[in-house]
């Protein structure tokens, strides 16, 4: 938690990088252009619709480049040890793990001894890590406070979502999650914000995931993660976080 309240500043956003388009590297560079010039505070270089070699080409020309951002990373289908070396290799400073805790249907349980040596093995680097996360169902009997402590014990953030890509979380599911964790662990909303909702869970969550509400001709039926970023539409969200920014200093 310390790692995560020392790096990031009051609500912090993350844009989500889809690596998508003809030349997804290109592209990436371009919508991380926007992201800088428009006070977003990270990125997350994901392989949504890209190759594995097209998150460590994007890294390496992050590399040869001045930033003010903080660069993640986020290894689908949840390859965290994956995650963890490209970040140390590359000098990025966070990881995205999609469940880091729970049991889930036809999917891999995360061994926490391994994890947590990995942990150690790169103590720089922030881990923001999900619970009963988009895509996973819970096998019957789970327990979603004892998934959570679990992945508490395990990561510097925890991070809710809704049931896929571009969907709104639901709103009792982000309070169910601030109840279970308390309002000293930072909670991140991971999927689903948009100019609408955007105010009202940003004050409870302590920052967000954001790639579907940036990119145009976006429906939430249908989000459109192939397109590039739209920089209006990034300004104008951020003119919602400033706002949030401003309301929680004035509650402190």
């Amino acid at each position: 938690m310390e790692q995560f309240t020392k790096r990031f500043r009051n609500t912090p956003i993350f844009g989500m990088i889809h690596l998508a388009g003809m030349n997804p590297v290109n592209q990436a560079l371009e919508e991380i252009k926007i992201y800088e010039t428009l006070g977003i505070d990270g990125v997350i270089i994901e392989n949504y619709h890209g190759e594995l070699r097209d998150v460590k080409d994007t890294l390496n020309r992050l590399e040869f480049r001045s930033s003010s951002l903080e660069v993640g990373v986020n290894i689908l289908p949840n390859e965290w040890s994956d995650a963890f070396v490209l970040a140390h290799e590359h000098n990025a400073s966070f990881i995205q793990v999609d469940y880091v805790a729970g049991s889930y249907y036809a999917k891999k349980i995360v061994n926490s001894f391994l994890f947590d040596r990995m942990r150690n093995d790169y103590p720089r680097i922030t881990v923001l890590g999900g619970v009963w996360p988009k895509y996973h169902e819970p096998v019957s009997g789970s327990n979603l406070n004892k998934d959570i402590y679990e992945g508490m014990k395990l990561v510097d953030a925890i991070v809710v979502t809704g049931e896929e890509t571009g969907k709104e979380t639901p709103i009792r599911k982000i309070k169910e999650f601030r109840r279970i964790i308390g309002n000293e662990y930072p909670l991140i909303i991971g999927d689903g914000l948009n100019f609408d909702n955007a105010f009202e869970q940003l004050m409870i969550c302590d920052g967000a995931i954001v790639g579907s509400a940036f990119k145009p001709n976006n429906n939430r039926e249908e989000p459109n993660t192939k397109e590039p970023v739209d920089a209006s539409l990034v300004k104008r969200f951020m003119e919602i976080v400033y706002h949030v920014r401003e309301e929680k200093i004035l509650m402190m």
